[in-house]
């Protein structure tokens, strides 16, 4: 049990470590995009970049998925890689199916898992409702001058 813990805390740190990076990346991008590229399709630029968000955002939490993935795997607690993913994404998004079940000596990893993806996906929620915000708050000010 202990094990478990010590590698469901250490995953929870590597994947919230890994989502504050991202976001900060994908926050540099959306400035610059809207800075520089996007301003030349006046009409639709809100909506690409939006798009172009929540696609990085999807992309961070894929990421996520899959280093539980490989970690369960790693750890032998599915027989082959399909289930692994499966299993990973099920408890990730909290979905929980549990037609695929980990070995019992790996199971208390999937409830920490769990926890991880409803942490993860609530803070991405916030943060492309904070860039959408971001976004229209930019542009209201450049109407106003």
């Amino acid at each position: 049990m202990f094990t478990q813990l010590l590698l469901g805390t250490f995953m929870i740190g590597l994947t919230v470590v890994f989502h504050a990076f991202a976001f900060d990346f994908i926050i540099k991008k959306v400035r610059w995009l809207e800075d520089s590229v996007l301003r030349s399709i006046r009409r639709i630029w809100k909506a690409l970049l939006l798009a172009i968000v929540v696609l990085a955002v999807f992309a961070t939490l894929v990421i996520e998925m899959w280093v539980w993935c490989g970690l369960f795997y790693g750890l032998g607690a599915f027989p082959d890689l399909e289930q692994a993913l499966y299993y990973s994404i099920a408890t990730f998004t909290t979905a929980g199916y549990g037609d695929v079940l980990p070995t019992d000596n790996w199971r208390l990893l999937g409830s920490i898992a769990s926890a991880n993806g409803f942490l993860l996906f609530g803070w991405s929620t916030a943060f492309i409702f904070e860039i959408t915000a971001m976004i229209y708050r930019r542009e209201a000010k450049k109407i106003e001058v």
